[in-house]
C-alpha cells in the first residue's frame, strides 16, 4: 500500500544543515552539502525542502531567491547572524579546499513544529557533521531527525571538514541514520577514530552491523565508487570527464542514488545513474549546475 501511495506523488526529500555561499575563484554559488543533495533530488523529481537558517542580509535574501528559482521549498529561520559563506580554493585537479566561516546563521537552526511535521512524512532526509558543529544546530538537527520514519532513507553524508567533528558526534549521527556516505579520505579517518583494520568491504560491513545501516556508500574520487548493502555490493569505475570542479559531485551522487532507489530501480542501475550524474556535476561549475 505504501509503495502504491508513493507512485502517485513525488518523493519528499529534505536536506537539513548548512546553507551557504561557496565563494569560488570564479564567483559565488549556492551550496551546503545537505542542500546540494536537495537541489539534485528536486531536479530529479523530488518535492525538495531545505531546513536551515540565514541572516537578515543581502546574502540571505539572494540565497532564498536561488531556492525559489530552483523550486526548492524551505523552512529557513532568519537569525541575527550573517548568512554562511565558505572560501573555496581549487587545486590543479579541480579539487576544492574549504575555509568555512564560523558563527554564522546555520549554526542557529531551531527544531520548529513545522520542521518536525515535515520530518514525519519524508521519504529521504540528508544531514552531516558540519551542520552540527554548534550545540544549538546539533540538538535541532538530531531532534528533527528523530521524527523521520524508519522506512525513510536517513542519509548521513559524513562530510568531515576541518575540526568540526569528533567520534561522539559521528556515533550520535550513525544511530539516527540508516545510510552512511563517505569518501575515501573520510574512510581513512573513520578507521583511525574507530580503530578498524581490514578491507573496505570489511569496514563497511562492520558499520552496517554495528549501527543497523541499510547501506554504506563509498566514493573514491576519480577512481571508483562502491555501494554496500547487507545483500549485495556494487562497484563502478569513475568515468573520465573534463573536470571543471568537483564541488557538490558527491551530493549529486547521493541524490541520484537515493531518488533511483525510491523509484524502484535496482541497486546496480541506481549506482550507475549516480555515477553519471556526479560526472555531469564535475564537468560543470559549482554545486548547482542547470539540468537540460
Amino acid at each position: 500500500m505504501e509503495q502504491m501511495k508513493r507512485q502517485n506523488r513525488k518523493p519528499v526529500v529534505v536536506g537539513i544543515g548548512e546553507l551557504l555561499w561557496d565563494l569560488l575563484p570564479t564567483g559565488k554559488t549556492a551550496g551546503g552539502a545537505p542542500i546540494n543533495f536537495v537541489y539534485h533530488a528536486s531536479r530529479l523529481g523530488a518535492e525538495g525542502y531545505a531546513i536551515s537558517a540565514i541572516g537578515d542580509d543581502d546574502n540571505g535574501r539572494e540565497i532564498l531567491n536561488e531556492l525559489d528559482k530552483n523550486s526548492i521549498r524551505y523552512l529557513i529561520d532568519k537569525v541575527p547572524y550573517p548568512t554562511g559563506t565558505v572560501n573555496v580554493e581549487l587545486n590543479e585537479d579541480g579539487i576544492p579546499e574549504y575555509t568555512i566561516i564560523e558563527r554564522v546563521a546555520w549554526d542557529h537552526i531551531s527544531p520548529t513544529s513545522v520542521a518536525v511535521d515535515l520530518a514525519e512524512r519524508v521519504d529521504a532526509i540528508c544531514f552531516g557533521t558540519l551542520g552540527q558543529r554548534s550545540l544549538q544546530s546539533r540538538d535541532a538537527i538530531q531532534a528533527i531527525l528523530s521524527f523521520a520514519p524508519d522506512t525513510a532513507y536517513r542519509l548521513f553524508d559524513i562530510n568531515l571538514r576541518q575540526h568540526y567533528y569528533d567520534k561522539v558526534l559521528i556515533e550520535e549521527s550513525l544511530y539516527l541514520a540508516n545510510v552512511l556516505k563517505m569518501n575515501d579520505e573520510e574512510l581513512l579517518r573513520l578507521k583511525e577514530l574507530f580503530d578498524l583494520t581490514g578491507s573496505e568491504e570489511k569496514i563497511a560491513t562492520w558499520f552496517m552491523k554495528n549501527y543497523n545501516l541499510r547501506m554504506v556508500v563509498l566514493t573514491a574520487g576519480a577512481s571508483y565508487s562502491t555501494v554496500y548493502t547487507p545483500e549485495e555490493v556494487s562497484t563502478l569505475q569513475t568515468p573520465k570527464v573534463e573536470v571543471i570542479d568537483t564541488v557538490g559531485a558527491g551530493d549529486a551522487f547521493s541524490a541520484a542514488l537515493i531518488m533511483s532507489l525510491l523509484n524502484g530501480v535496482k541497486l546496480s542501475e541506481a549506482h550507475r545513474y549516480a555515477v553519471k550524474i556526479a560526472a555531469f556535476v564535475c564537468s560543470n561549475q559549482g554545486a548547482w549546475p542547470a539540468y537540460e
